[in-house]
């Protein structure tokens, strides 16, 4: 009991059973595909999470800011699709993926001003930059998937690193990174401050709307990045790809412990919620639950996780109270 107990303390509680609940994720479906636990699969499913990793390192310093965003699915479908029609133009592969990381980044400007500005909500605001960006995708391609040819873009798809597809290692690269700023850095430490309490924030100095402009600047050149590298996957720029991907996102980041009300959360925890959703996903397609029933499933996990922030939440809450009593 007391190994445990160190455990918990060192690790989290919460950790603890999300690390359980990947666990369990894995003995269920290799029971049911003795396939699931190949190193072949374990390749795939790394591969599979590399796009919605990079959108959940977004999400988690937008929802740890009080933050959110709707529009990442849509913006790495017209990030890949803008990628692959200036190659096919004859701009040099680096010089595309810079002009189409900058096209992003002003969505991300254009994202912070409705929040920060007109003050919408983050979640109207975004469902509007949603339906506008995927609509430009289709727009600048005619609604049909550009093929590429380039070689330079393919090899970004195909090229492996120690049998390591590259996709990964840049997911992991920007976990490291990002995940170091959030936790060792003034910038990370302004942001659980901004979504514990902006007016708090607001006071003590910092400047809520430059953060919110960067988190979402931020988000902006994930998206593309994650936009480019799939396409280079498919070989192709599709406007149709990419749909609910930010959904799958917002329920890894909810699982690894993020609080959805701000101000709570680690990059640890959001790799281990994308290992749990990714591995759930791909444990239903491995043994043929019909694609109808995947959307009910994972509706079902979304449901779990924001039981479990409230139920977090509600537990805190109750810590903070039993603390000030006691202080009092």
């Amino acid at each position: 009991m007391k190994n445990v107990e160190k455990m918990k303390k060192a690790i989290g509680g919460d950790k603890l059973v999300l690390m359980a609940a990947i666990v369990a994720v894995f003995i269920l479906f290799t029971s049911l595909n003795r396939n699931f636990m190949t190193m072949a699969n374990i390749i795939n499913l790394l591969v599979a999470s590399s796009l919605v990793g990079l959108v959940a390192i977004g999400h988690t310093y937008l929802i740890i800011a009080g933050q959110n965003d709707l529009s990442p699915g849509s913006l790495a479908a017209l990030s890949g699709v803008i990628a692959a029609l200036l190659v096919s133009w004859g701009v040099p592969f680096m010089a595309a993926v810079l002009i189409t990381i900058v096209i992003a980044a002003v969505v991300g400007v254009f994202n912070a001003w409705m929040v920060n500005k007109i003050k919408l909500e983050a979640f109207i605001a975004t469902l509007v930059t949603q339906s506008i960006i995927r609509g430009f995708a289709y727009i600048v391609c005619g609604g049909k998937p550009i093929a590429i040819s380039n070689k330079t873009f393919i090899t970004l798809g195909k090229a492996r690193i120690l049998n390591v597809p590259l996709s990964v290692w840049i997911m992991i690269i920007a976990i490291v990174i990002f995940g170091f700023i959030l936790a060792k850095t003034k910038f990370g430490r302004s942001i659980y401050a901004i979504g514990g309490n902006k007016d708090a924030a607001r006071l003590a100095g910092l400047n809520p709307e430059r953060i919110v402009l960067i988190c979402y600047v931020m988000m902006g050149v994930l998206c593309a990045l994650g936009g480019v590298v799939f396409a280079a996957r498919m070989n192709s720029g599709q406007p149709a790809a990419c749909v609910n991907l930010e959904f799958d996102a917002i329920t890894a980041v909810i699982l690894g412990g993020v609080s959805f009300a701000g101000g709570v959360g680690t990059m640890g925890g959001t790799v281990l919620g994308i290992i749990l959703i990714q591995a759930f996903n791909m444990g239903l397609t491995m043994v043929n639950v019909p694609s109808f029933w995947q959307y009910v499933a994972r509706g079902g996990l979304l449901l779990f996780a924001l039981t479990s922030d409230y139920i977090r939440k509600r537990n805190r809450d109750k810590a903070l109270l039993a603390a000030s009593m006691k202080n009092s």
